[in-house]
């Protein structure tokens, strides 16, 4: 995933200037087009698309061999399911994803492109598995 600039200043803010910027909360928001790192993309939108709350695990150290070496990160991932459900119209095809510190609007905190983007249509559902959404830092 990739940090929003608005993330970015945050933790520059926090660390080195002391700065207390906690989110009140993160939630997963669906994109039919790249946030990026400005925050423009194009959100889902609709009567049954509602932002869902998203939990992370604590920090694990993990190492992974690369063709150039091995390469240290610390990674968390989601720690619960999460269920987009009861879709009433089209959302069209979700291409992106982003972690958000509000349901309704907020900031961006980081994004990524769906690992296969998916046309989201009435009746289907959206679910994530445990594990599926990570943030790391190396």
């Amino acid at each position: 995933m990739s940090a929003s600039n608005y993330l970015e200043s945050a933790a520059l803010n926090h660390f080195f200037r002391g700065v207390a910027t906690p989110p009140p909360g993160c939630f997963l928001h669906l994109y039919i087009s790249n946030p990026t790192e400005a925050d423009i993309g194009v959100e889902v939108s609709g009567a049954s698309y509602v932002p869902q709350p998203i939990t992370f695990t604590a920090p694990e150290q993990v190492t992974t061999n690369t063709p150039s070496g091995q390469v240290n990160k610390t990674i968390i991932s989601n720690n619960t399911e999460i269920r987009f459900t009861n879709i009433t119209e089209n959302w069209g095809l979700i291409t992106h994803f982003g972690i958000r510190d509000a349901a309704d609007g907020g900031n961006l905190l980081a994004y990524a492109p769906t690992a296969t983007p998916r046309e989201i249509l009435e009746g289907d559902e959206s679910i994530w598995s445990v594990g599926s959404i990570s943030i790391s830092m190396d």
